[in-house]
């Protein structure tokens, strides 16, 4: 891993090669035939949920939709809100079984996200992250988690720790791919241990406490 602030090149990816795109998450029924709100990971919902478009599903094991495509039969807006109808779900019983639900499309992976402020995980795996003019880590993974994304941070000079650094502007506010960076600014206590209570601190040399001095 790099320390000296020069920049670090993303994996490289044959040719040819498919990776996935989260594009949404299925987050409510709407209504009584099989319409589902969804919650948007793309700007262009118009673009990606066109009626013919097939989705692969990010569900529990468990769900009778574990393995099988979801593919879009119609998609509108309703009341500002992205609703979309789904082949094969007719009904609000069936609509409530795949709440929660991501939603991934295959997509090139030498190709270049058209979408501002969207990358896919092979773009940063192995980007360095740099605060304050520093390179402290590096992108070992991305997680995907239905609250928000996480990109899982390798700290610099320790070769078993992972952080957890929640990808959101306010935490992580510029991802420069040509150069090979993220750029964090954490919360104290992220990249280090925050500082001990002074009261927790041993006593110095004796053991001994202040305090009055024991009765004869």
């Amino acid at each position: 891993m790099p320390t000296d602030g020069s920049a670090a090149s993303a994996p490289r990816t044959r040719a040819g090669e498919r990776t996935q795109l989260r594009v949404g998450r299925l987050v409510k029924a709407h209504g009584l035939k099989g319409a589902l709100k969804i919650e948007l990971y793309t700007d262009d919902p118009d673009g990606r949920f066109v009626p013919g478009a097939t989705f692969t599903l990010q569900v529990p094991e468990t769900s009778p939709w574990h393995g099988k495509p979801l593919t879009v039969r119609e998609f509108r807006w309703m009341n500002s809100h992205p609703v979309a109808f789904f082949e094969g779900v007719d009904d609000r019983t069936t609509a409530e079984g795949l709440v929660r639900a991501i939603l991934w499309i295959d997509e090139d992976a030498t190709a270049s996200s058209t979408e501002p402020d969207a990358w896919y995980d092979h773009q940063l795996v192995g980007l360095d992250v740099v605060r304050d003019g520093h390179v402290v880590g590096r992108v070992i993974r991305v997680d995907h988690l239905p609250a928000q994304d996480l990109l899982i941070v390798r700290p610099t000079g320790d070769g078993d720790r992972e952080l957890l650094v929640p990808f959101v502007s306010a935490i992580v506010p510029e991802v420069d791919i040509a150069a090979g960076r993220v750029t964090v600014t954490p919360p104290p206590g992220l990249f280090e241990d925050l500082p001990g209570d002074p009261e927790d601190a041993e006593a110095p040399d004796g053991g001994a406490e202040d305090g009055p001095p024991d009765a004869p």
